[in-house]
């Protein structure tokens, strides 16, 4: 038997003339507005245990979901089930939305408001949801850098909702900053790059935290820093930092997204090895050692193109949401590296070191060292 489809019309007067009507969407769904006097229940909740919400197999049920499809669906399984007197509202709450019929707002409180309205293009992704955005609510990233790197992507995880934004940087804003570091402002020029960035980062989203650290960092303080972190960001310059934040991921078992950039070049990967040993390479397995000074000058040195760093920001930022979130394919053993003078890509495998001191399967942590004079060497 097929079912019945009705107009957004003929189910306000069925429902008047005491029909039961059902909104079959998600919460953050209805939370923009839902059909007048319907009562919601998510499709799968009310397939799995119907008659835990419908005891009646007589009553005549009408169902809605967003744009019909669903609430077909689900008259389809109803009736397989016993279900009698079913309809689909056809076009689902836009044909009701635009035939002027009646629309109220469930009753939520303003964080549950404000959760549903900002992250409502997340909440309609299958990948994220809204377990994954409250996962994201929940998440620790610990940003080292508030500069070229740090600034985009800290503004896109703050955008995104990731919960705590651990940020350590020990600089100043100065104005040759401004015309790539965007989280800045020219007011901001002389002010600690984090109280900087925090100020910018809760205007923005005032429902994270963001934790400013106006430290440079070492191997004194880096333990702490990392505490209860899920991922690191690398928005670092310089190579002791990059070796260093390497070596603190493995000991602590923690993600490392890293970039790198220099005039109109840049790199992005994900070292994983503290987690997959023997499978997934740390920094140490792409480079044992630094390179020689006069291949690596940085961006003071030899410039940068103002918006490379957003591009290698921007993609470092997305790493980390998808480790967050536990969906798509990082980039772990793999680095990508961008040309953006001539807009290419290219990737390159990077295989773990079965020799690496640091991160060979059965390696004990070694413990920091010395990584300026390390990095001195170089060359």
């Amino acid at each position: 038997m097929s079912i019945c489809e009705i107009s957004p019309e003929q189910a306000r007067t069925r429902q008047t003339a005491g029909a039961l009507l059902i909104d079959l969407r998600q919460a953050h769904e209805r939370a923009g507005g839902m059909a007048e006097g319907a009562l919601g229940i998510a499709k799968d909740e009310l397939l799995a245990a119907p008659s835990l919400h419908l005891p009646s197999r007589d009553r005549e049920i009408l169902l809605i979901c967003q744009s019909g499809r669903r609430s077909a669906d689900a008259a389809a399984a109803l009736q397989a089930a016993g279900y009698t007197r079913l309809a689909s509202v056809a076009g689902g709450t836009v044909a009701w939305r635009e035939a002027g019929l009646p629309l109220v707002q469930p009753l939520l409180d303003a964080g549950e408001r404000d959760f549903y309205d900002r992250y409502s293009r997340h909440l309609l992704l299958p990948q994220v949801g809204e377990a994954g955005q409250r996962r994201l609510r929940d998440a620790r990233v610990l940003v080292v850098g508030a500069g070229g790197l740090g600034a985009p992507a800290a503004f896109y995880l703050a955008a995104a909702g990731v919960g705590h934004l651990r940020i350590a940087d020990h600089d100043v804003v100065e104005r040759s900053n401004l015309h790539r570091q965007i989280i800045h402002t020219d007011a901001g020029v002389g002010q600690p790059k984090v109280v900087s960035a925090r100020e910018r980062l809760l205007a923005l989203n005032p429902h994270i935290e963001v934790e400013a650290i106006p430290q440079r960092v070492t191997s004194r303080n880096i333990d702490t820093l990392m505490r209860e972190v899920d991922v690191v960001l690398d928005g670092s310059d310089n190579f002791p930092l990059r070796y260093l934040l390497n070596d603190a991921c493995i000991k602590h078992a923690t993600p490392l997204v890293y970039a790198a950039i220099e005039r109109f070049d840049g790199q992005v990967s994900v070292f994983d090895a503290g987690r997959q040993r023997g499978r997934a390479p740390c920094y140490r397995c792409l480079f044992p050692a630094p390179p020689p000074a006069e291949f690596a000058p940085n961006c003071a040195e030899a410039g940068v193109l103002g918006v490379l760093p957003g591009l290698a920001g921007v993609m470092q930022a997305a790493e980390v949401l998808k480790l967050l979130l536990g969906i798509g394919e990082p980039l772990t053993g793999r680095l990508l590296r961008f040309d953006a003078l001539q807009m290419r890509f290219r990737e390159t495998r990077v295989h773990a070191d079965p020799a690496c001191p640091v991160c060979a399967p059965g390696m004990e942590f070694p413990g920091y060292i010395d990584y300026a004079a390390f990095c001195s060497r170089r060359g």
